[in-house]
């Protein structure tokens, strides 16, 4: 952490030095902080864009630390695009460093009203920060980190404008779909297990009872009196399954489901939900909506 305090005070201290090298191509450079923001920067970007995310697949934003060529990376972008409400929690150094640089960033939790979100005191931000998992969410930071685009970039405006009407007509497709598959499940059978509460914005959209064994942040270990007070929930709630977690060690899970059945009871895995990353690029799972879809299929076909 001292190595990395000391990059960022020489980054201060020669800011701007670097501007030439800033651009490839004359597009605009910019670094993402989530995959599910670098998939959806990529889609209103297109080849507009010089796009980089710091972040890959199966990578907890919770507990990311930067490294000095990520640092190097946000030095040298023109704009830079994060979650906020301290999802990032690890990076909140270098994010205050970068606007002392007068560096452009776009916070994706800006689109949305406070009231809006859901509180936690359990969070630094007092906010759960999971808020692409709100379809409706994501249709809003859409429109919010296009037009911030727009006003950083006015000459691709009319690109972007076309191709944040195809994103979102794709994320209104999504909704629907979703909306009808999770009709199949009737109400008192929508209860989610999962390792940590990053599924509160699921379950507030689809009226599912969300239960995390970690809390919000996975920076929080589950105790023993955790994992018996959820399994008994569990027992009471005939509960059929519950899930692993792309970006969570599955122990945890495993361990809940080995104190059910050292009750005499049974609950099945029913599958790895991404949370807080998508799956490898350059597969269905690797988009938001891939993710998404998989996620509800995943999730109604086991609790059914």
């Amino acid at each position: 952490m001292r190595t990395l305090t000391i990059l960022l005070a020489m980054l201060f201290t020669v800011g701007g030095c670097q501007s030439d090298k800033k651009k490839q191509n004359d597009k605009i450079k910019i670094v993402t902080t989530t995959t599910m923001l670098t998939d959806m920067v990529k889609n209103i970007g297109g080849d507009k864009i010089n796009l980089e995310g710091l972040m890959g697949a199966g990578v907890d934003p919770h507990l990311y630390k930067a490294s000095e060529g990520d640092v190097s990376k946000l030095f040298e972008a023109d704009i830079i695009v994060y979650n906020g409400l301290h999802l990032e929690g690890k990076l909140e150094e270098v994010f205050e460093k970068m606007q002392h640089l007068h560096k452009n960033t776009i916070v994706a939790a800006d689109a949305l009203e406070k009231n809006t979100l859901i509180s936690s005191e359990n969070f630094a931000s007092n906010y759960d920060p999971h808020i692409w998992f709100d379809i409706d969410n994501w249709i809003k930071i859409t429109n919010y980190i296009s037009s911030k685009l727009i006003e950083l970039d006015p000459k691709n405006k009319a690109a972007y404008i076309t191709n944040t009407e195809a994103y979102l007509k794709k994320l209104a497709s999504l909704n629907k779909r979703v909306g009808a598959t999770i009709k199949e499940l009737p109400t008192e059978g929508r209860i989610l297990v999962t390792a940590h509460d990053a599924f509160n914005y699921f379950g507030k959209q689809h009226q599912f009872q969300v239960v995390g064994l970690q809390g919000l942040s996975t920076a929080t270990e589950a105790g023993v009196q955790d994992v018996q007070k959820l399994a008994t929930f569990i027992i009471e709630n005939k509960v059929k399954a519950i899930f692993v977690e792309s970006s969570v060690p599955k122990r945890t899970i495993e361990a809940l489901q080995a104190a059910v059945k050292a009750t005499g009871n049974t609950v099945t895995i029913g599958g790895t939900l991404y949370s807080d990353a998508l799956g490898d690029p350059n597969t269905v799972k690797g988009t938001y909506i891939g993710m998404y879809t998989y996620n509800v299929k995943t999730i109604v076909n086991a609790l059914k």
